[in-house]
């Protein structure tokens, strides 16, 4: 019997001993184990259609230039990658059904998906194949935990982290003795609940009052209410998340009609400049947490520089490269420096040597991208900095320093 043989029917007991709990995996063919040679498969399930297509499109060109621009540095270690990305539609059945049909057919090293939902599901099946580490544009908290999620890891700080960023900056940039009154808007959904438990505490930790919590769904809805209770309650910040844009504007717009001289932060997904330049008047003053620098801002970070130089020549005309588009370039350097580890180390590309790989990234300089070198050890990159919308540049700019978490 053959090694592959013998591989194919360690596999099979494995997936039978599952049971039921392995229900999903049934669509997956029992393949050998992933080849040690020729291309790389890279799979993705981006959202390309859809209602979060604005980031989707990115977030696929992102990963697939990366890809691109990699094999014409000669890929990793000689070998190509080779990407293979599919919409998702932002819908979880079709996510699944793509993720089922790349493993299926190709059995990917490394996948990434469309959503916390989805990176949730996969988890689960990953952790019972042990082949694949996955990523997605998902921060939520509890994805960074290596033992429920051990072959997941995200490319930034999970949403509290986030949060817990403009904390330290709220803190750090007050004056006198007692500490600015923070309130907290956030979407009755999971990525709005996600951080509020960390948040409330690290506020507590640094004796910085949250005198107000709002919830509201998603989209555009009536706030007049809610904007009487934060002038009632007169924050000095009002962090808002769990949204990508509505109902942001119309809160700041209501705050400002009644007087209020509230400085609103946000986080990552409402902190693209396009986004930020769909909120016409109510940005001024806006600020927020970002994980990556804008791209235009490349001084000083030679990645930077180099996706902006490629993507210019790809597309020609592109004006402005998105922090989604940014997302999807880092992931690929992620992936790409986890198997890279593994081929020097003369390792399988098998889950747990892949997590090994991805927890021993320390101190690792991603040209700019991050502002600080980054650890992968806690499978995210605890840092940030601040930004400020400036109507003169109608640009968001630094107003702090990079700040790290953990």
């Amino acid at each position: 019997m053959t090694q592959i043989d013998q591989r194919m029917q360690r596999d099979r007991r494995r997936l039978l001993a599952a049971g039921a709990g392995a229900a999903g995996l049934s669509a997956f063919p029992l393949l050998p184990a992933i080849a040690q040679n020729g291309d790389i498969v890279v799979g993705a399930a981006p959202p390309i259609t859809g209602v979060f297509a604005f980031a989707g499109v990115g977030l696929h060109q992102g990963l697939n230039d990366y890809c691109e621009w990699r094999n014409t540095k000669g890929g990793i270690m000689g070998r190509k990658l080779r990407y293979i990305g599919e919409d998702s539609g932002y819908k979880m059945d079709q996510a699944m059904s793509v993720f089922k049909k790349i493993m299926g057919a190709h059995n990917p090293p490394v996948f990434y998906g469309d959503s916390t939902a989805w990176a949730k599901a996969a988890s689960k099946e990953v952790s019972q194949l042990g082949t694949t580490l996955t990523s997605s544009p998902s921060f939520s908290s509890d994805l960074a935990d290596a033992k429920t999620a051990p072959y997941y890891f995200m490319a930034g700080p999970t949403y509290t982290a986030m949060g817990e960023i403009l904390l330290e900056y709220i803190s750090r940039t007050s004056r006198g003795a007692t500490k600015p009154a923070v309130a907290i808007v956030y979407s009755d959904t999971e990525f709005g609940r996600d951080p509020i438990p960390g948040i409330k505490a690290r506020a507590q930790k640094l004796g910085i009052p949250l005198v107000q919590e709002i919830v509201t769904k998603p989209g555009a809805v009536d706030v007049s209410g809610e904007v009487a209770k934060l002038r009632r309650a007169k924050p000095d910040y009002v962090i808002f998340h769990g949204y990508v844009l509505a109902p942001i504007p119309e809160f700041i717009k209501q705050m400002r009609e009644s007087g209020m001289s509230t400085t609103p932060m946000g986080t990552i997904w409402s902190m693209d400049k396009t986004t930020v330049d769909a909120m016409g008047a109510a940005a001024q003053g806006w600020m927020g947490v970002m994980p990556y620098r804008y791209s235009y801002d490349t001084e000083g970070a030679p990645t930077m520089q180099t996706m902006v130089d490629y993507i210019k020549k790809a597309r020609p005309g592109t004006n402005y490269v998105t922090l989604f588009h940014t997302h999807g370039w880092l992931v690929g350097m992620i992936f790409s420096e986890v198997i890279e580890r593994c081929l020097k180390g003369k390792k399988p590309l098998t889950g747990p040597n892949m997590k090994a790989a991805l927890e021993s990234i320390h101190d690792w300089d991603t040209g700019g991208i991050t502002g600080l070198l980054a650890s992968l050890k806690g499978h995210q990159i605890p840092s940030g900095r601040v930004y400020q919308y400036n109507p003169g540049s109608k640009l968001m700019e630094p107003a702090s320093g990079w700040i790290r978490t953990a």
